[in-house]
């Protein structure tokens, strides 16, 4: 399979490319995104260095490179005609196969909707409470022309403690985030 090479001739931001390249020490071949300084063998652990790596193929597609690699490995096993006569096996064709999500579930003793809510939550992570800072900068949005006072209450009931609130109140007038006139705060 020949590389396909891309030209970006703006200058402008290329996307990722793969390559299939191999290894020099035991012959297998793998797919590596863009251009890494080295890159190791997943069969021998080998390290080389990428820019002396040959790119049996290139794409900007990462299901081609794995499918060119895919090919290359069946020319190398003589079946280069028959993995040709092969179609490419895509996730809609395998719609519709097999016992579906929710009815796997129920017959194994579990509540779909339950389950479903335990992996919203898994994936969302635990809900984290905003930084110090980002407290005492909310309290200066929310309020208008706030009192240091009216800041360290605010952000008191973001547990954000009392006695931090008046240093990262200077810190921020010294950054130049934040103004003070007549010892009210507004945010710049």
């Amino acid at each position: 399979m020949p590389p396909s090479h891309s030209l970006f001739p703006d200058g402008g931001p290329s996307p990722a490319v793969y390559r299939v390249v191999g290894c020099r020490e035991c012959g297998a071949l793998w797919v590596v995104a863009d251009r890494p300084e080295t890159t190791a063998c997943p069969r021998c652990g080998q390290r080389h260095r990428f820019e002396r790596l040959h790119a049996f193929a290139e794409t900007e597609d990462a299901a081609a490179a794995r499918q060119a690699r895919a090919a290359l490995l069946a020319d190398r096993a003589g079946l280069g005609e028959a993995f040709a006569e092969l179609d490419d096996v895509a996730a809609s064709q395998l719609d519709g196969v097999g016992v579906p999500d929710d009815e796997y579930l129920a017959a194994s003793g579990l509540d779909p909707e339950a389950v479903a809510e335990a992996g919203a939550r898994a994936t969302a992570g635990p809900a984290r409470p905003p930084s110090r800072r980002a407290a005492v900068l909310d309290a200066l949005d929310a309020l208008d022309r706030p009192t240091e006072a009216e800041v360290v209450a605010y952000a008191a009931d973001r547990n954000v403690p009392v006695e931090r609130v008046p240093d990262l109140l200077e810190r921020l007038v010294r950054a130049g985030e934040v103004s003070e006139s007549g010892g009210r705060y507004r945010r710049l």
